[in-house]
């Protein structure tokens, strides 16, 4: 069905059996993208939208970036548009998955607003314009698309669809995220252990089983069975249909495997150290409540690494410079001056394990401490572009507030013989749009599971203190 409205005869498309979006700017500066996300309905972007837009591609924050990256999808389609612009410019034509059209505001829009809401503030044109739309396309489905709560909140108080942005989003329920290990139940060896293979090679023993459960096994995951006499603690190294190669861990539970002092001192610590010291594992998460020992465990593999065993030439650790309150404003001094203040993880963990060794004394610890000190280098994540990091162990702590897009930039510089070890907790997110389903944390854990050169374990149980367990739980 079509209808022509206006005095310049802007011909609009009416189809009832698909949506119209309309993009709030924080759409756009989140994901690019996300443009080509609607699948076969149409997107429409309002004038304030290309406004704001406009008045946010300067700098070089990434939200800058995104800005200039929308406004350069928008110029390609423009430069692509086979005929009049009041039809729509097809979404398609550009590669993606999207079949709709995407809509401009080519004509001014006076639509009343109530008197309490004032006109000349971006959030509410746009909200007219979604008024406005709904009036002239009924009965199709007009609905506003916004990352801010509080415009959602405006437009549904006014009777108009509003939706956050979801197709950023890796997982709908976090619940489902992949958790790196799987307890077995207790009839597996009786289902599995039928024709059962085993053998010996460098102090490891492998199993060979086959049955239903090895379908839905990735590689590298963690399986335990616990009860009996003797606990089996195993990760899965080849999964092929019904029929799966689990090998036997090394216990990091034991002194004698201790790591620069410490000591696992439950399952999914034992189960984190034994990726953090496989040298084939080249990507690790970490993901875990405060006080499981995240990072605790990482910088004594690390120290291990790079000064005992001499894998890795040095650590390099950066985060996200996201403030949990107010921000303290510039501070003076080198890149590594200027990051201190955000690693005070670092400094408390560092000083945990330089009195692991009792026989060293004073004199010992502080040139021990003096060695570790040069050993680790802390980065801005600013000035990551480019790199390329060869025979390093780079530990990204508080990476659920990074993007996806941040994360791939990070990961993607690790050259030759790097090691990258990713630490958060997605219920401590801080940085403004992103969620536990859109974090780039989830979306690498999600990623990269069963890929044989990496590793994924949730802990679970916290080891911090008494006090701050309670607390984890209670607040």
């Amino acid at each position: 069905m079509v209808q022509k409205k206006g005095a310049r005869g802007v011909v609009t498309r009416l189809k009832t059996a698909t949506k119209l979006f309309v993009l709030d700017t924080n759409v756009l500066m989140h994901d690019p993208t996300s443009l080509f996300r609607f699948q076969e309905h149409d997107v429409f972007l309002p004038m304030a939208t290309l406004e704001e837009l406009d008045a946010n591609k300067k700098g070089m924050s990434e939200v800058a970036r995104n800005a200039r990256q929308a406004s350069r999808f928008v110029d390609e389609l423009l430069a692509d548009l086979p005929g009049d612009l009041g039809e729509g410019i097809p979404l398609a034509s550009h590669g993606r998955d999207a079949t709709g059209h995407l809509f401009l505001q080519t004509e001014a829009i006076h639509e009343e607003l109530p008197a309490r809401l004032a006109a000349g503030k971006a959030d509410n044109q746009i909200i007219g314009v979604v008024r406005h739309l709904q009036q002239m396309h009924a009965p199709r489905q007009v609905i506003l698309v916004s990352k801010d709560i509080n415009m959602r909140i405006k437009a549904r108080a006014l009777g108009l669809p509003a939706e956050d942005y979801f197709n950023d989003k890796v997982l709908e329920d976090t619940d489902l995220l992949y958790a790196g290990v799987r307890e077995l139940g207790p009839s597996f060896w009786d289902d599995h252990g039928g024709e059962m293979e085993s053998w010996q090679q460098q102090g490891t023993t492998f199993y060979r089983v086959h049955g239903p459960l090895c379908e839905s096994l990735h590689v590298n995951e963690f399986v335990y069975l616990e009860g009996g006499d003797r606990p089996f603690y195993a990760a899965v190294r080849e999964s092929s249909g019904r029929t799966a190669i689990l090998a036997t861990l090394r216990d990091y539970t034991h002194q004698k495997n201790s790591v620069w002092g410490i000591v696992a001192r439950n399952r999914e610590q034992n189960f984190a150290l034994n990726l953090l010291m496989d040298p084939e594992i080249d990507f690790v998460t970490l993901l875990g409540q405060a006080g499981t020992g995240k990072t605790l465990l990482t910088l004594a593999a690390g120290l291990a690494q790079v000064l005992d065993e001499q894998r890795y030439v040095e650590i390099i650790m950066t985060r996200v410079t996201v403030p949990v309150g107010e921000d303290i404003g510039f501070l003076p001094g080198t890149e590594e001056e200027k990051m201190n203040p955000w690693m005070g993880a670092l400094e408390d963990n560092l000083d945990v394990l330089n009195q692991t060794d009792d026989e060293a004394g004073d004199w010992g610890r502080a040139a021990t401490r003096d060695l570790i000190r040069s050993r680790i280098k802390v980065k801005s994540l600013n000035f990551m572009r480019g790199r390329t990091f060869i025979n390093k162990y780079l530990i990204i702590d508080e990476a659920q507030n990074l993007t996806p897009k941040q994360m791939k930039t990070l990961i993607t510089r690790a050259g030759p013989g790097t090691k990258v070890v990713c630490l958060g907790n997605i219920a401590q997110i801080d940085t403004p749009y992103l969620t536990e389903g859109s974090s780039g944390l989830t979306y690498v854990v999600d990623r990269f599971k069963g890929w044989a050169h990496s590793g994924h374990v949730t802990l679970q149980r916290g080891e911090r203190s008494r006090l701050a367990d309670y607390a984890a739980d209670a607040l």
